[in-house]
């Protein structure tokens, strides 16, 4: 079992910067991939991006060269630094962890509004 929590949401400008964290227990965190995703309302939720164990990183299109996903495995917490942040990132943003057996975790997810 893993328990994930995040934080770091909230109300900002567009062009402003957030960095969400999310804290993990309940497993080697190290072993795990660690990812986030998020949710518009009215919308499906989307991936935004991954890290892996060995810290190779993805993004999807609509954040690469904004948002950085990083990890700290001493601290057992994953982060996404999001810059230049636009009114359409507004969303619940919620983290995801995959085991090496590949079970899937999910936090309870922060808010994240961009506006003016």
């Amino acid at each position: 079992q893993v328990h994930l929590v995040e934080s770091g949401g909230g109300l900002v400008q567009p062009g402003g910067s957030l960095r969400l964290s999310c804290a993990a227990s309940g497993s080697i965190f190290s072993s795990n991939a660690m990812g986030w995703y998020r949710q518009a309302p009215g919308k499906q939720r989307e991936w935004v991006a991954t890290i892996t164990s060995g810290g190779s990183t993805k993004y999807a299109d609509s954040v690469k060269g904004r948002f950085t996903i990083s990890r700290d495995n001493a601290k057992n917490t994953v982060y996404l630094q999001m810059n230049g942040l636009k009114s359409e990132d507004t969303a619940v943003y919620y983290c995801n962890a995959k085991t090496p057996r590949f079970e899937y975790y999910w936090g309870q997810g922060t808010q994240v509004t961009v506006s003016s």
